[in-house]
């Protein structure tokens, strides 16, 4: 079976994706590098349903320090861009980039990310980012839009079945709604 790294931002994205590469022949290892969450708070809630989820559905999970100073420095002067802006795609490069030399530390050739579960971010974006990513690291980014077929749908239906704790921002702090 061979391994691929799969960056993960929690446990709802992670579901779908997990049961989708196993079911293709994959042994999927979890990849936790967020330094975009805010509060630490958030990071720690997101982290322990990950870790319960690893342990439930046994896959392996590597959890990366947390290092909110990695997304602070990344996004200065891009604080006020829109969801979906440069900020994002700054955001997606940090953390798949650091997933991609991850899998070549590891010896594993192949990785990808949960963020194209979410119907709130731009595969194409992602896309680019992951190769760039696969590029600077000499390993191959798998180019899942996991939200398609329903992966959207049915990462929700698995977090409702495994009363996970769902996020209602992506994380930054930037991302975050006032409640209406």
């Amino acid at each position: 079976m061979q391994k691929v790294l799969l960056h993960a931002c929690c446990a709802v994205c992670c579901a779908y994706p997990v049961k989708l590469l196993k079911n293709e022949g994959f042994e999927p290892i979890v990849y936790f590098y967020n330094p975009n969450i805010y509060p630490q708070k958030e990071y720690e809630i997101r982290l322990y349903e990950l870790m319960e989820y690893s342990r439930k559905e046994n896959f392996e999970l590597i959890i990366e320090n947390y290092t909110p100073n990695d997304f602070e420095e990344i996004s200065k002067g891009l604080e006020n861009e829109p969801e979906k802006g440069a900020r994002c795609e700054k955001c997606y490069f940090l953390r798949l980039d650091k997933t991609a030399k991850k899998a070549k530390e590891l010896n594993i050739q192949n990785f990808t990310t949960t963020l194209s579960v979410s119907p709130h971010k731009i595969f194409q974006k992602i896309l680019k980012t992951g190769d760039l990513a696969a590029e600077n690291h000499n390993v191959k980014y798998l180019a899942y839009d996991f939200k398609k077929h329903d992966g959207f749908k049915i990462t929700q239906q698995i977090a409702r079945e495994n009363s996970m704790y769902k996020q209602t921002y992506c994380g930054c702090r930037y991302s975050i709604r006032p409640k209406i």
